[in-house]
């Protein structure tokens, strides 16, 4: 079975598209070496995902299914050994996120607007 097809049917991407992307960008590695999205996957095979943030996920095949089957269906297909977070890890993930949502973005039209009123501009 592909890889690709695999990783979208098992839920670990959202679409075969993205999977391909990910195979093609080098994020995804069967037993240490780097996969291109038509390899065959076949039980026993370990994959190494890399995520956002510089998360890594360790997964073990367990069984191939050739269609989309329901998402609890699809977790029985994988054995996710990926080691938990540490407390360091957790701790920039929650500083990450707080960064991300107070972050400034530019003002829009009507901002712009608004201050240039305010301050006596036209």
């Amino acid at each position: 079975m592909r890889l690709d097809v695999w990783l979208d049917v098992a839920c670990l991407f959202k679409t075969r598209s993205e999977a391909q992307k990910a195979c093609r960008l080098g994020k995804v590695s069967i037993n240490g070496a780097p996969a291109k999205a038509h390899r065959e996957l076949k039980a026993g095979d370990e994959l190494l995902i890399a995520r956002p943030l510089g998360r890594r996920q360790l997964v073990t095949v367990v069984a191939l299914a050739e269609t989309h089957i329901p998402k609890a269906e699809a977790r029985q297909l994988y054995d996710d050994r990926t080691p938990p977070p540490t407390a360091e890890e957790i701790e920039m993930r929650r500083i990450e996120r707080l960064h991300r949502a107070t972050s400034v973005a530019r003002p829009s039209r009507d901002d712009r607007r608004a201050r240039r009123r305010l301050s006596g501009k036209q």
